[in-house]
């Protein structure tokens, strides 16, 4: 099968592997081969693969949709974290999600001061 791996602004791996496991609302599913093509919502989790060459590769996954269609996967994730092993995966992704969530707070606060600019400047239209 080949695995493509989708991210808003990349492609994260493109990679021929012989099985995939991911975990939709219901459980974890695996995907060989030789399975009927298929569709499911991903939850944030861990997401594995079998390489071609018989190593297994783990990624952190955010929400997402997997599509199997034929001999093609095809994942579609806002955000995706490789790691070699889950130990060293699971220390990669708290730093990333911290760093997510101060860029967030950030944001949020940006958003929130022009909103209270915006209603004072129409506050203030409305007196003159």
């Amino acid at each position: 099968m080949r695995l493509k791996v989708l991210l808003p602004a990349e492609v994260l791996l493109v990679e021929e592997v012989t099985r995939v496991v991911a975990e939709a609302e219901n459980g974890f599913f695996c995907l060989l081969p030789n399975h009927v093509d298929f569709a499911a919502p991903l939850v944030p989790g861990v997401f594995s693969f079998t390489a071609a060459d018989g190593a297994e590769h783990h990624l952190a996954v955010d929400v997402g949709a997997l599509v199997k269609r034929g001999s093609e996967v095809f994942v579609s994730t806002r955000n995706a974290v490789r790691g070699r092993e889950l130990g060293e995966l699971k220390e990669v992704v708290v730093a990333q999600f911290r760093e997510i969530d101060e860029r967030e707070k950030k944001a949020r606060t940006a958003a929130a001061r022009l909103e209270v600019d915006l209603l004072r400047r129409f506050m203030e239209l409305r007196h003159e």
